[in-house]
This record gives C-alpha cells, sequence and structure tokens, in this order.
C-alpha cells in the first residue's frame, strides 16, 4: 500500500510551497490581463470627466465670447502670421491659422461651442471626442502666451479621453442605446446576439479593442494626475517660502492673484492657519500618490477639493481649478457614482428614502452586451 500510494503524495510534494507561489502570480496576471482586455473599468469616472471637461471648456469660450478677436481672432497682439512662425519651430498646428477671414475664425468659434456642448451631452462620443481635442489643441495653440496649468491640463485630459469610451453612461449615445436595446428585444427576443459567425468574432475583436484603449487612457490619465501632484508638491519642498510657512502669504499680496483684495487681506492676517496650510498643501501633494488604494484617499481627496475652492475664490483661477477637481474625480470608484445617480434620482423625481417612486427599471437581460456604444 505503501508503494502504491507514493506515485499519488509524489506529484503532490512537487506542487508544494515551492510551485504555488508562481502559480498564484501567474493567475493574477492572468486575471489583470482579462480586466484589460475584457471590461473597460471605471467607466462612470470617465463619463464625469467628459462631462466635466466638457462643461468647463464651453464655460471658458462663452465668458471670453466678448474678448475672442483679442485672445485668438486676427485682431490678437499675437497675430495669425506671428502664429505661425512659432508653430514652425515647435510644431504646434491650429485651424484658427488656416485663414486670416474674420468670418472663418467666427466659424470657427462656433465650432468650438458646439463641440463642447456636445461632447459633455455625449452626442455621437467617439467622433465628437476628437472633435473636441482638436479645437482644444487649436485654442490653445493660438493663444499659447495667454494660457495657464487649467488650458494645459484641459488639453492634456481632451487628448487622453479620445481612447476612452466615455460616452457609456450619462450621455444621450448611452440612452439612445437603451432605447434600441428595448425595441430590438421586443421586435426580437428569440435572436441569440451571440449567433452571426463572422459578424460575432468582428463584435468580440472591436470589443475588445474598445476595452484596451479605455483602460489605458484611463490609467495614463490617473498617472498624470498622480504625476502632476507629486512633481508639485516636491518642487515645493526645494523652496524655503513653503518651508517656513510664509509661500502663500506671497501669493496673497500680488495684485495679479487677489481678485477680491479685501478678502485676500483678511485671510493675510491669520499667520499660523497661513502657514498651516502651506504645510498641509505641500503633505497632500507629496502624498497623493500612495494613499490611492486604501480609504485614505476619500479624506485627501475632500481635503484637495478644499484647497482648488479655496485657489478659485483666493487667486481668481476658477478654469485651473476646475480643471483639477474634474481631474481627481478619475479616483472616485464607479460604486460612488451608482449611488450619487441613484441619489439624484430620487431627489428629482420626489421619492422618499426607499425609492419606491422610481419607475420599474427594465430588466437587465433584455440588453444584449455587444449593444454598448463604443464611445
Amino acid at each position: 500500500m505503501a508503494a502504491e500510494q507514493l506515485p499519488v503524495s509524489h506529484p503532490r510534494t512537487a506542487e508544494g510551497p515551492g510551485t504555488g507561489a508562481p502559480q498564484r502570480a501567474i493567475d493574477r496576471v492572468r486575471a489583470a490581463l482579462d480586466v484589460l482586455t475584457e471590461r473597460p473599468v471605471s467607466l462612470y469616472a470617465a463619463a464625469v470627466l467628459r462631462i466635466g471637461y466638457g462643461s468647463v471648456y464651453l464655460v471658458f469660450l462663452l465668458r471670453e465670447f466678448s474678448h475672442r478677436d483679442e485672445i485668438w481672432g486676427p485682431g490678437s497682439p499675437w497675430t495669425p502670421e506671428l502664429a505661425r512662425q512659432l508653430f514652425d519651430q515647435t510644431g504646434w498646428v491650429s485651424i484658427l491659422t488656416l485663414s486670416d477671414n474674420r468670418a472663418y475664425f467666427e466659424a470657427c468659434y462656433a465650432l468650438a461651442v458646439g463641440a463642447s456642448a456636445l461632447f459633455a451631452l455625449g452626442w455621437r462620443t467617439r467622433a465628437v471626442s476628437v472633435l473636441f481635442a482638436v479645437v482644444v489643441a487649436s485654442f490653445h495653440s493660438r493663444a499659447i502666451f495667454m494660457t495657464d496649468g487649467g488650458d494645459n491640463l484641459i488639453l492634456l485630459m481632451a487628448l487622453y479621453l479620445v481612447l476612452t469610451a466615455c460616452g457609456r453612461h450619462w450621455s444621450l449615445d448611452a440612452r439612445r442605446t437603451r432605447l434600441r436595446a428595448c425595441a430590438g428585444a421586443t421586435a426580437r427576443p428569440s435572436v441569440d446576439p451571440t449567433a452571426g459567425g463572422p459578424r460575432h468574432h468582428f463584435r468580440a475583436s472591436r470589443r475588445t479593442l474598445t476595452a484596451v484603449l479605455h483602460n489605458c487612457g484611463m490609467f495614463v490619465i490617473a498617472a498624470q494626475v498622480c504625476f502632476l501632484y507629486g512633481s508639485a508638491g516636491l518642487y515645493k519642498v526645494q523652496g524655503g517660502s513653503w518651508g517656513n510657512g510664509t509661500a502663500l502669504h506671497y501669493v496673497l499680496s500680488l495684485d495679479l492673484f487677489r481678485p477680491w483684495p479685501g478678502l485676500s487681506l483678511m485671510a493675510d492676517e491669520h499667520d499660523v492657519l497661513i502657514a498651516i496650510a502651506c504645510y498641509l498643501t505641500v503633505l497632500l501633494q507629496v502624498a497623493f500618490p500612495f494613499v490611492l488604494f486604501g480609504r485614505l484617499k476619500y479624506p485627501v481627496l475632500t481635503m484637495l477639493l478644499g484647497m482648488h475652492l479655496g485657489i478659485a475664490v483666493l487667486m481668481g483661477l476658477p478654469l485651473f481649478s476646475g480643471a483639477m477637481i474634474i481631474a481627481d474625480a478619475v479616483f472616485l470608484p464607479d460604486r460612488f457614482y451608482r449611488a450619487l445617480g441613484r441619489l439624484w434620482r430620487r431627489t428629482v423625481r420626489g421619492a422618499g428614502p426607499g425609492g419606491t417612486a422610481d419607475s420599474p427599471r427594465r430588466p437587465r437581460s433584455l440588453v444584449p452586451a455587444q449593444s454598448e456604444p463604443a464611445g
């Protein structure tokens, strides 16, 4: 019996702790690859980024409507000819410099306003995201000496969002897809959505490509925000004014960043609070990339929200603050946004705590997986 049990127990001995760890590592890598290629992550966060940056840029264009000619148009001190000369050195391009005609500029401005609105609404998101990126890059490069950190971040995010499926939720595309799925399921309830031979393989390949591009785009966005905070914090550490807690005092004393001088003077009177705000700002920015994988990120994101609101009010940089607040939204999980959506629906429809006034939800089985929009 011992001789018969030896061949059985020998493989188990060979598969002991020495080989279990490599196998677990392989399984984890395989699971990560499956997530990367099969399931787009953070779709609600991508929708928030789309809505946020589209809306912020739309408000920015409308706010500067009366000054559009001086900033980007033919009447700008930085003339189209000077811009083209700079493009020859930097490699930038802009649709605004293709013609010096004023009617052409007005058409481009109307196109920018329309593209921003449609991008925020999520209409034909895949194509409109490309148009939005072209618009942002064109306006940014046309007046590159009149931009700030908010413009730079919006430009980067507009380029990254082209890769993402940011129109899957909270968009006109998502609404159209749901309506088509309901109509298709009612008309042909017995059709198997997985059948179709080559057409099915094409759809599967398209879903895989969309998932890979989306996940890579969201990873790049998160990495960009981490790099931005980390580099800003390390840069501040090198300065003596941040080390002794006086940096914000000098910032509040600059006329360029004092939209409300009285408010700035009132805030500058509290030396201890100014010093604490300096140290806390550096600590939050340096620690930000290291707290993203635990619950500590929620209080950190809350404090960063307050910091950006303070920058918007005290320093008069609403575009920069808005761009940073929207970028921070990429680190909130989808369950947070789903809960937020449920709370919004209950609030709009006047339902009680139990949500009894919500209309009956359509069964998920009626919506085939292939019907999700690519954008």
